[in-house]
């Protein structure tokens, strides 16, 4: 293998390498211990509801969390949606951040577009448990179809966009696309 493929390669190297020790530390810290001790996932899963309910209120929706199981958003009195673990955002949040943080370069920019990456993804989320409850309100018929496929692919594709808005604009290397040839 000449010098400079070996050289070119390194990069790579080192993003899948710190990768998988970033998943190595999810794994042991979060699948083994927070996940079990169920209180990260509980706290966000409440949030996340109230939030949700919150955005319907200043919508004027009659929209609450109901108080035995503060997971579930209530709208006119009626049951709606329950904002499981699995759907809190949080695993979310670290698989944006392990890919920006294993990306090579750019350390001070990285301290801000990752808060601000969770933000949007937080944001997002609040608006996809809102957007839930008033589907299952409304048109209950279609909720399974939207919280498996189409809230999913908006989410994952919102996830894709902050990364290549990293990758091709503010990451410190990152050149402006350019329509003429190298």
């Amino acid at each position: 293998m000449s010098a400079t493929l070996a050289s070119s390669r390194r990069p790579l190297v080192r993003f899948l390498l710190v990768a998988g020790g970033l998943y190595l530390l999810w794994f042991f810290l979060y699948d083994r211990n927070l996940a079990l001790d169920g209180r990260l996932d509980g706290v966000l899963s409440r949030n996340i509801a109230a939030a949700g309910a919150g955005m319907l209120r200043v919508f004027g929706f009659a929209t609450h969390v109901d108080a035995a199981e503060p997971r579930l958003l209530v709208m006119d009195g009626r049951p709606g949606v329950i904002v499981g673990d699995p759907c809190n955002g949080l695993v979310l949040y670290a698989l944006f951040a392990g890919f920006v943080l294993a990306f090579p370069g750019g350390g001070v920019r990285k301290l801000w577009f990752i808060p601000l990456g969770i933000a949007a993804i937080y944001l997002l989320n609040v608006v996809r448990v809102a957007a839930l409850a008033l589907n299952h309100h409304y048109y209950q018929q279609s909720v399974e179809f939207n919280h498996h496929y189409t809230f999913t692919f908006v989410v994952y594709g919102s996830i894709l966009l902050l990364w290549m808005w990293w990758v091709t604009r503010l990451h410190p290397e990152a050149r402006p696309f350019s329509r003429a040839a190298a």
